[in-house]
């Protein structure tokens, strides 16, 4: 991330990670204030074994986009959400990529998104991964199917008395 101030969006992608058992690495690392560490991580990180790289930053959000052109690994960038306009700064900084140089981008402050399509680029070469992407996936399947039998149980204005 480009700003410890940018934890709090980056550590859902944390959880999701150690929550399926994939190694995680955090680290700030700004494009601005810290260019040389950062280039330095980028070049190196497939070579330590890294295999995909979320990368959170807001305002000028340069952090993804420079890590994307110094490695071949894939990246997906997190919009952070900045005061002066939201995370749309953000988030237009990442996702306007020229092209040859990707960014897969996520919501404006998605951070469990990130974590997640993480976990499914690795699970395309880990068996185990998938079957444990798929377990999350029935998982969120039966959570949504629990909600919609008991609003149809209580009625909407039960339900929503018993949200708030």
């Amino acid at each position: 991330m480009g700003s410890d101030s940018d934890l709090p969006t980056m550590q859902p992608a944390v959880a999701v990670l150690e929550r399926f058992g994939v190694a995680v690495e955090v680290r700030v690392l700004s494009a601005h204030r810290t260019p040389l560490e950062m280039v330095a991580f980028a070049q190196q990180a497939a070579g330590r074994g890294l295999r995909v790289i979320i990368a959170g930053a807001g305002g000028a959000a340069h952090l993804p986009g420079m890590v994307a052109a110094l490695t071949t690994l894939p990246v997906i960038g997190v919009p952070v959400q900045s005061r002066a306009l939201s995370g749309v700064d953000s988030l237009h900084s990442i996702v306007q990529m020229p092209a040859g140089i990707p960014v897969a981008t996520v919501a404006i402050g998605n951070g469990t998104n990130a974590g997640l399509l993480a976990v499914q680029i690795l699970a395309t070469a880990d068996a185990a991964l998938a079957e444990a992407v798929a377990a999350y996936r029935a998982e969120l399947h039966g959570q949504v199917r629990a909600k919609d039998e008991r609003l149809v149980e209580l009625g909407s204005a039960a339900y929503l008395a018993q949200m708030g």
